[in-house]
């Protein structure tokens, strides 16, 4: 279906796991299609309830700078200046912790974004303000298609405001040639009420006054109905509802359905790296679609098997995966050769150790692996930098953004 080239991750898989080094692990242009529910910053913990299928299943939504490497921001200072500026933005500290966990991610789904590919972002009045600036600053302003209000009814307690019926999905492609297929939902009665005329073959018209002449104009797309817009009412999950888990913060199937079939093409491939509960999975499988998920609690691969289970009655070929995924479109994996590796290195570098920054002679500096091979990094030079002895025994296995970390506070 897919190109087997583009994709380094089986179909219809899942992982339990950080969602960042498995997107870091996944092949460039791989994707059609991504959906995202991230956290929304609300301040709020969620679990599923007791006795739900759900039942296990959690996460925190209170954001600190002690929740994220905050040497992220550097590196995302050198790289990405535009999306730093968002950043500082932040009013609050929690606000800027919540933002440099996004971005990271966010960075590397435009990557992983084929050309004609497609990102929605759902998110709700909490943060969608400064998320539209990071994704203009990541994607381009240019890209950005809808903003979509997904309006719903529910009970809500009385306060002193309107009372808050919608959440907001941020639609952004990758390029100007992107994949989208229009949908339309059936005509209200209103229509009854302007076209009041049929002709001897039942099409509907009514009368128009053009430039003083009256002339009929009949219905256009009669029986596919009206091309939907961006405000979209779709009913929120009750509690009774058949499709309902128990996951805290479930989005209806109908929501994921028309995101997937407007913008999905046949034979393309979903992606969804906050997949909760598994209805993206759920959408996408029942259209016929490939799809990859990605989850931080195990309850999400268990989900989805029980969940596309009940809905097709069979059982299918479902991997779980709980590694990380190795790039396969960087070329060949070149041979190692640390003495190769340090004069190339050594010249790029001007001698000097890539985390405190002295210089060194070339035998005092090692080479070390930008994102270790033990969490999907791999020997392309690009992965490589040379290190002092010191600076790559903090390092270790971890992250650049830990070393930095860790030498800023001294």
């Amino acid at each position: 279906m897919h190109n087997a080239s583009q994709l380094n991750v089986k179909s219809k898989t899942i992982f339990t796991g950080d969602n960042l080094p498995i997107l870091r692990g996944m092949n460039s242009e791989s994707i059609d299609l991504i959906y995202l529910d991230p956290p929304f910053n609300s301040k709020a913990n969620y679990a599923a309830p007791i006795g739900s299928e759900a039942a296990g299943a959690e996460f925190k939504d209170t954001w600190t700078l002690d929740d994220i490497d905050v040497a992220w921001l550097d590196l995302i200072e050198i790289d990405h200046p535009a999306v730093n500026r968002v950043i500082q933005a932040a009013m609050t500290d929690s606000d800027k912790s919540y933002l440099i966990y996004m971005a990271v991610r966010l960075i590397q789904i435009h990557r992983l974004l084929k050309q004609t590919g497609s990102i929605y972002l759902h998110c709700d009045p909490t943060m969608s303000h400064y998320l539209k600036l990071l994704l203009d600053a990541i994607f381009g302003r240019k890209q950005f298609r809808n903003e979509i209000v997904w309006h719903y009814r529910r009970w809500t307690a009385g306060n002193k405001n309107f009372q808050r019926m919608h959440d907001t999905v941020l639609r952004f492609t990758k390029t100007d040639d992107f994949i989208f297929y229009m949908q339309y939902e059936p005509y209200g009665d209103w229509i009854k009420k302007d076209y009041t005329h049929k002709d001897a073959d039942g099409k509907r018209w009514r009368w128009h006054t053009i430039k003083g002449e009256r002339q009929k104009v009949y219905l256009k797309d009669e029986n596919r109905g009206v091309k939907v817009n961006d405000v979209w009412q779709i009913p929120y999950l009750g509690s009774t509802a058949k499709e309902r888990t128990g996951y805290p913060t479930q989005k209806p199937l109908t929501l994921l359905d028309r995101i997937i079939k407007a913008s999905t093409p046949k034979d393309g491939i979903v992606l969804d790296p906050f997949c909760g509960c598994a209805t993206t999975l759920v959408a996408a499988d029942r259209l016929g679609h490939d799809w990859i998920g990605i989850d931080i609690s195990p309850k999400a691969a268990e989900l989805v098997v029980e969940r596309i289970k009940a809905d097709q009655g069979l059982f299918e070929d479902i991997t779980h995966r709980t590694d990380i995924p190795k790039r396969t479109d960087m070329g060949d994996i070149p041979r190692y050769n640390v003495a190769e590796n340090k004069q190339q290195l050594y010249g790029v570098q001007a001698g000097n150790c890539k985390g405190c920054g002295e210089h060194f002679n070339i035998y005092n500096l090692e080479v070390d692996h930008l994102i270790a091979k033990s969490v999907g990094g791999t020997d392309h030079i690009d992965n490589l930098q040379l290190l002092c002895g010191n600076c790559n025994r903090i390092k270790g296995n971890r992250g650049q953004e830990y070393l930095i970390s860790k030498l800023s506070q001294r």
